[in-house]
């Protein structure tokens, strides 16, 4: 079976964001003076992260807007009932902190050059058009990808049949051509293989992937193991199972 395609996901796939994120908050949190007020930075970081995860949840379901998620992450983590020039202002802050700790992880360029001649290159992100490509675009991968989409404008997120199946019909290609790449066993793993894709779950050891039990995805440990994995038949081999 023939992959010609690869389907990249962003956020700790390619990019770092869980390092940007807390490094970020971090420098944000110490500028404002609120390290202080939880305990201790690392609780700090903690909450934000269980704030900024439960929030996404709900905007991947639906049930709030992008710019929305971003505004209720900031009140509940001051737990101040801001406007949203307020809470847009707050996480403004926090955008320079974070972009200035912005990095890819040392493994994909050279796996997104080992393909380069052999298989074309898009993204899907459960994020915003604008979000993401300004984020590839800094970190010099905009160039790399035919096409960047992204739920906020398809109107469907991962794990969707139909947001995967939109990365297809972007590139011409049907699912099975097609291996998707992402760092989360269930909404990318197992809704790209539940859409016909080749999965690959790039397992970079996040507290989620640890806990999963039986995915449908190729589990990979470093995007090193990408190129022979699209580049064999492997449609038909038995799934990993590591949780």
């Amino acid at each position: 079976m023939t992959i010609r395609a690869v389907v990249w996901d962003v956020d700790d796939t390619l990019f770092d964001y869980t390092t940007a994120d807390r490094e970020g908050m971090r420098a944000h949190l110490a500028v404002e003076g609120l390290l202080a007020g939880h305990g201790s930075a690392e609780a700090a970081l903690v909450r934000w992260r269980e704030i900024t995860e439960r929030q996404w949840a709900r905007y991947a379901a639906g049930e709030t807007t992008f710019q929305d998620q971003r505004r209720d992450r900031v009140r509940i983590f001051l737990d101040k009932d801001l406007t949203d020039a307020e809470a847009d202002d707050w996480f403004g802050r926090y955008i320079g902190h974070y972009e200035a700790a912005w990095s890819v992880f040392p493994d994909v360029l050279p796996a997104l050059e080992a393909l380069a001649a052999s298989h074309r290159h898009a993204v899907l992100s459960n994020s915003s058009i604008a979000v993401q490509e300004h984020k590839l675009r800094t970190l010099g991968l905009l160039h790399r990808f035919e096409s960047v989409l992204c739920a906020a404008e398809l109107g469907v997120s991962k794990p969707e049949p139909g947001a995967f199946l939109a990365s297809c019909e972007a590139l011409g290609l049907p699912p099975h051509q097609v291996a998707y790449v992402g760092d989360h066993p269930d909404i990318d793993g197992r809704g790209a293989a539940e859409a016909g894709l080749l999965s690959v779950w790039i397992d970079r050891g996040a507290a989620y992937a640890r806990a999963a039990g039986e995915v449908v995805a190729h589990r990979i440990s470093t995007l090193a193991e990408l190129p022979a994995l699209v580049r064999a038949d492997t449609r038909f081999g038995a799934p990993s199972t590591f949780g």
